[in-house]
């Protein structure tokens, strides 16, 4: 079947061994949040709190270290390409109560042992949610120059720990400030708290470190539950701030409005900035962070990546948790889901179609395009699973013993 698919793609100008060889060389940062249900491992962890809601209580969940750490390899074991893993403040191993603005890397020189064993770099975020100082709902830009200053030295302390993991790993750690700042009803002053929260943030960039080592974004959305009306972190604020101040954004696609695209800012972005990065998630009317699915936004946001010649500009990561289902099920459909975008994306002859598209031949092009959908994709898509000694269809069969063997067991000493 690959090479009778290998012979259609040819005849459309398209090698599938270069795709398949690319595809497995451009790293997709899996979030650790997904199997615990973003609990973390801080000694008095309290419920949810920033516009995050996790729904469901499907047994099993991770609820240590090595828990989590198991679960990770399974789900690793079963996702092809080139992988990374990406961390919050809040995983921090220690034996004794550490405040989030003590963090200090030694409280993860675990994970980097982890992650170093397995060739998986880290990425890593900043943690000002869930917290009894982001109780108000705002930090960074709080009025109370207390909660500005907690914050300030919470995410000092998180850049330091991505530096680290940047100099030890031998490869950028991207850092990602997201602030779950808002109000729930109309403003009477919008202007205040984003002027707060860009000190706050000039503060915590005046330390610097080498881009070698850390590549520091903003993470920009509209709303979350209970600061539906105002949200100080803005897309338009973190675009302003990140082009002023040499540093990067962060886009989620779960983060704006129903109506706008990811896949359309990309371009955008890349005109102006060297780099970018992504969160990949699937909203339901709102920011629910589904379980990414192979969809038509996700394939764009691919197709911008690859048409682009973007791959090692475009910094990509996942961002969803889903408790009703199978922990271990969640991180890999996503997974394997972008990375079916990538190499799908991989699969059209770009270079082809803006041709037709510069020349004015958009008649060409609409049927060029549609008739490319229908080349046999999934038969490439087998053998680059295949090369990558992973699972094919049937892999859903191994998590379910996993379930069997490991999970329920978890479940009945809970």
């Amino acid at each position: 079947m690959y090479e009778k698919a290998k012979e259609s793609y040819k005849k459309w100008g398209v090698d599938t061994e270069k795709a398949i060889k690319k595809c497995a060389a451009i790293p997709v940062s899996l979030h650790c949040w997904q199997g615990d249900d973003v609990t973390g491992f801080e000694k008095d962890a309290g419920p949810l709190s920033g516009g995050i809601q996790t729904t469901g209580n499907y047994p099993g969940k991770a609820r240590n270290k090595d828990e989590l750490w198991a679960d990770l390899e399974m789900a690793y074991s079963l996702i092809p390409g080139k992988k990374r893993i990406n961390l919050h403040a809040h995983y921090a191993i220690t034996d004794e109560a550490v405040e989030r603005d003590a963090v200090e890397p030694k409280h993860f020189t675990p994970w980097l042992t982890w992650a170093k064993k397995r060739g998986i770099g880290i990425d890593f975020n900043a943690t000002p949610f869930s917290h009894p100082m982001a109780g108000s709902g705002l930090t960074l830009s709080s009025p109370d120059k207390k909660v500005r200053d907690f914050w300030i030295r919470h995410c000092k302390a998180t850049r330091k720990i991505a530096a680290y993991f940047g100099e030890k790993q031998g490869s950028p750690s991207l850092h990602d400030i997201w602030i779950p700042d808002g109000l729930k009803d109309v403003p009477a002053d919008r202007l205040g708290p984003r002027e707060r929260l860009r000190d706050s943030l000039d503060e915590i960039y005046s330390v610097k470190y080498s881009k070698d080592h850390i590549i520091d974004v903003v993470e920009s959305k509209v709303f979350g539950i209970g600061v539906e009306s105002y949200t100080s972190g803005s897309s338009d604020f973190y675009l302003g701030y990140a082009a002023s101040r040499g540093i990067y954004v962060l886009l989620d696609n779960g983060h704006y409005h129903p109506t706008e695209l990811v896949s359309d800012k990309i371009s955008s972005l890349l005109a102006i900035f060297d780099k970018l990065a992504l969160h990949v998630t699937r909203s339901v009317r709102w920011d629910s962070d589904h379980v990414v699915l192979f969809e038509d936004e996700v394939k764009e946001i691919a197709k911008e990546i690859i048409r682009n010649k973007a791959e090692n500009r475009v910094l990509i990561g996942l961002d969803y948790f889903d408790a009703s289902i199978n922990r271990i099920a969640a991180w890999v459909v996503g997974a394997r889901n972008f990375q079916k975008a990538l190499l799908n994306a991989l699969l059209i002859p770009h270079g082809d179609l803006k041709k037709l598209q510069d020349s004015g031949n958009y008649s060409k092009l609409m049927v060029m395009q549609e008739e490319l959908k229908t080349l046999p994709f999934g038969a490439v898509w087998d053998e680059y699973l295949a090369r990558q000694k992973v699972s094919g269809a049937d892999w859903f069969a191994k998590v379910e013993k996993y379930e069997k063997d490991v999970l329920r067991t978890r479940a009945e000493t809970t």
